[in-house]
């Protein structure tokens, strides 16, 4: 094989693992267990940078009780969309003490962009319709964002 041959395919070996490594969901974060009110969350916490972009892209199922916490270093403002997320999902943007500043419903593979009302600190994705289910509302408190809560 040529020396240019050997190296293109190689680079296209590589490009193609690194694809394939791209689409494999996060299932192996930390976990923190919250609450919101009687109603306990098996959360797994994106807090890095690159854990907060893949969040819960290319995965195909999430237990109820299981969602996503993305923690910022910062209160901001957050927005969030679903290009490559395959599941609909609803999201709670979450203010530093814990304050549910605002729901929203998102739907799967979309770049429709939801965004926080407020400056928060923390987002929750659970499965879509679970705090609606659960009657969850704006202005209600999660615990256990932080170990003294």
């Amino acid at each position: 094989m040529h020396k240019s041959s050997a190296l293109a395919l190689a680079l296209a070996c590589s490009m193609a693992a690194c694809a394939a490594f791209a689409q494999e969901p996060q299932m192996n974060l930390p976990r923190l267990r919250l609450s919101a009110g009687m109603h306990q969350i098996d959360a797994q916490v994106a807090a890095s940078p690159d854990q907060r972009m893949t969040g819960l892209m290319h995965r195909t199922e999430m237990p109820q009780q299981e969602g996503m916490l993305f923690v910022f270093e910062y209160p901001a403002q957050q927005c969030f969309w679903m290009k490559n997320t395959l599941l609909p999902l609803s999201v709670a943007f979450i203010e530093e003490d814990g304050t549910i500043a605002n729901i929203d419903e998102m739907k799967a593979q979309t770049l429709d962009s939801h965004c926080s009302a407020k400056p928060v600190r923390y987002v929750l994705e659970m499965n879509q319709g679970w705090f609606a289910r659960k009657g969850i509302k704006a202005g209600q408190k999660i615990a256990g964002l932080t170990p003294r809560q």
